[in-house]
């Protein structure tokens, strides 16, 4: 194992695949219908990287030290056969974490033959109990029932499972509170993602923020909450435990307090693209190398070269200016 470290001495521990940029919701922060068309150009197939090229960048990158892979999308259930490469991906040294972030609409009919394949927890987005708001938000017309479903086949599996709300002010904000209630009682971690300037077709404004603070100081009118240690470092939530209980509720908070400073994450585009920031606009090409013979030390080169030139914190410097600037959407570089 090679440990390699960026400009700013954070390593690379974690990476994110993105398996697919379609996805079956269109949510307003993430894949607004009205950009997201019938008539939108994804992916085709010839793009996408197939499962045994996704098999292989994960073993170079586990030659780094990488031991957690994150599955993500669009969603990533609408791939094909996943639990395959759920089964491929479990089989590389090094490779101990395994998860998946999806919106639940699938996970009652693939849990089990996930849990089975190796993936070990599920991060569920479900930003509203209320299924008029639910509707509203995902533009398909889906209820909540069917993502709750799915959240308690995952733990009927046996996966672990964590509860992504995103909130956004005047959006989903009178939901807070019935989601904290609802899932401490279920004794399921609930976290809350601050609305972000992802991608240039969300709207983004930090008007409609509602920061890690005020959550926090809303939760705590209600119930007593202590902080939690990390597990880690590097752990994106900032966690908490109800008082007197197990159950915890977290926050990622990437426009009030970031978190820059210890990201170790890089991300892998659908088509093969290697990026080390969320907020990238320009991402390397490591499809080009697979396809035209490069070996693995070669890859292995080229990763290390990309990663120690590595000096993304846009959290950090965010600026009226910089969020003009075009950065690629979530739906195809993965949350």
């Amino acid at each position: 194992m090679k440990q390699i470290v960026d400009s700013r001495t954070r390593p690379l521990r974690d990476l994110r695949i993105s398996v697919t940029d379609r996805c079956n919701f269109r949510c307003n922060y993430c894949m607004p219908k009205e950009i997201f068309g019938a008539d939108y150009p994804f992916l085709n197939r010839k793009e996408i990287l197939s499962f045994e090229e996704i098999t292989r960048l994960a073993r170079i990158f586990s030659s780094f030290g990488v031991e957690k892979i994150r599955l993500t999308g669009g969603e990533p259930l609408l791939r094909k056969d996943l639990p395959q490469l759920v089964e491929q991906l479990a089989l590389i040294s090094g490779i101990k974490y395994i998860t998946l972030t999806t919106n639940g609409v699938y996970l009652s009919k693939y849990a089990q033959k996930l849990k089975s394949a190796g993936i070990c927890r599920v991060n569920v987005s479900l930003d509203s109990l209320d299924d008029e708001v639910f509707k509203g938000i995902n533009n398909m017309g889906v209820g909540v029932d069917s993502v709750l479903k799915g959240i308690f086949a995952a733990q009927n599996a046996g996966l672990e499972v964590k509860v992504n709300m995103v909130v956004k002010k005047g959006m989903n904000d009178d939901q807070i509170m019935p989601m904290v209630r609802f899932f401490k009682e279920k004794g399921i971690m609930l976290r809350f993602i601050e609305f972000m300037d992802v991608g240039t077709t969300n709207g983004w404004n930090f008007k409609d923020v509602i920061t890690k603070k005020e959550l926090h100081d809303m939760i705590s009118e209600e119930f007593a909450i202590e902080p939690v240690n990390p597990h880690f470092f590097g752990e994106v939530a900032k966690r908490y435990r109800y008082v007197g209980t197990d159950t915890e509720v977290g926050f990622i908070s990437s426009v009030s307090e970031t978190f820059c400073t210890s990201c170790t994450r890089a991300r892998l585009s659908t088509d093969g693209k290697l990026f080390t920031c969320l907020f990238a606009d320009q991402g390397h090409d490591l499809r080009e190398l697979l396809r035209n013979g490069a070996d693995d030390e070669d890859i292995q080169s080229f990763i290390q070269n990309v990663w120690e030139r590595r000096d993304d914190r846009y959290s950090e410097i965010r600026t009226e200016e910089s969020q003009k600037n075009r950065k690629l959407e979530m739906s195809y570089i993965g949350g």
